[in-house]
């Protein structure tokens, strides 16, 4: 069985895939438009000018993958209650992920070694999401 996170980005997909790649080195594996897709939305599931966001698309970050959409909602993405957890190679790697996230985004827990980690780090990107950068000991 897999797990893959499923985030939705009311809009700002492209955006965040952009962000993703230049701050992870995220590689897109698969990407759909909703005007792209072989059947329409319902009439009314869609905001105007919706068609060229994204309804589905998956990113490579590393081993692992991540889905994105923009989603059929025009509100502001909230992402409460949860983080990405992100296990980067060495304290050197962690430093530029976390530095990275920090473009446009807050600190939440400093990085650095813990009893649990070589490094650690909490930070909140652009979007909202919340990023656990670790390297384990």
């Amino acid at each position: 069985m897999t797990m893959k996170p499923y985030l939705f980005f009311s809009g700002r997909a492209d955006e965040a895939i952009a962000f993703y790649q230049k701050a992870l080195g995220a590689e897109v594996q698969f990407l759909l438009r909703f005007d792209e897709s072989p059947e329409p939305p319902p009439p009314g599931a869609l905001a105007p000018d919706w068609g060229r966001k994204i309804m589905h698309s998956c990113l490579r970050i590393g081993d692992s993958e991540i889905f994105l959409s923009d989603g059929c909602e025009t509100a502001a993405a909230r992402f409460e209650g949860f983080g990405v957890s992100l296990e980067a190679k060495s304290p050197a790697q962690a430093e530029s992920f976390y530095g990275a996230l920090l473009d446009g985004g807050e600190a939440r827990v400093p990085l650095g070694e813990t009893f649990f980690a070589t490094s650690f780090g909490m930070a909140v990107d652009r979007f909202g999401v919340l990023w656990m950068i670790i390297v384990p000991k």
